[in-house]
């Protein structure tokens, strides 16, 4: 089990974009199996690469209850997005002490590679799909703050960084 350190807020590669992954190799599933212990060990129920550096666009998410059946992308992409939103408390480990509350579509359709090196089409729903996006706007070097006014992240950058 390897867990590895989220970089800090405002670490320059938060907001840079990732790079894509050309194939499935022995570096990218180390990244992923990282990636899961170190969301299972937030708790959380996703991450993206570049929150612990590595900067290809792999991203792991499970939101499940149990824990258990994480699911691997890489270069995920949203095909899809439903009109109907959903609102859920969204935090980073990037970003300690703070999160808000932010409004994203409920359902997505996401095309990516899978393990075996497969372009896949998936449906997520809820939470699942939350942590979906929130994720691919890691890759994409956007924080799920972004999401809000000015005014909102000025103050929950300035909260966090009195947490600290």
């Amino acid at each position: 089990m390897t867990v590895r350190k989220c970089i800090p807020w405002p670490d320059k590669r938060l907001r840079t974009a990732a790079e894509p992954v050309a194939e499935i190799t022995d570096h990218v599933r180390q990244v992923w199996d990282d990636l899961i212990d170190t969301m299972y060990a937030m708790p959380g129920v996703g991450m993206g690469a570049n929150q612990i550096g590595e900067m290809l666009r792999l991203i792991v998410v499970d939101a499940t209850e149990e824990g258990n059946q994480p699911v691997r992308m890489a270069n995920p992409e949203i095909l899809h997005a439903s009109v109907q939103p959903r609102e859920h408390d969204e935090a980073s480990p990037n970003l300690v002490g703070v999160s808000a509350k932010i409004s994203r579509p409920r359902t997505v359709t996401v095309r990516f590679m899978n393990e075996q090196g497969e372009m896949e089409e998936r449906d997520f729903v809820g939470l699942w799909a939350t942590s979906v996006q929130h994720q691919i706007d890691h890759i994409n070097g956007k924080m799920y703050f972004d999401h809000l006014s000015k005014t909102k992240r000025d103050m929950l950058i300035r909260k966090s960084r009195k947490a600290r």
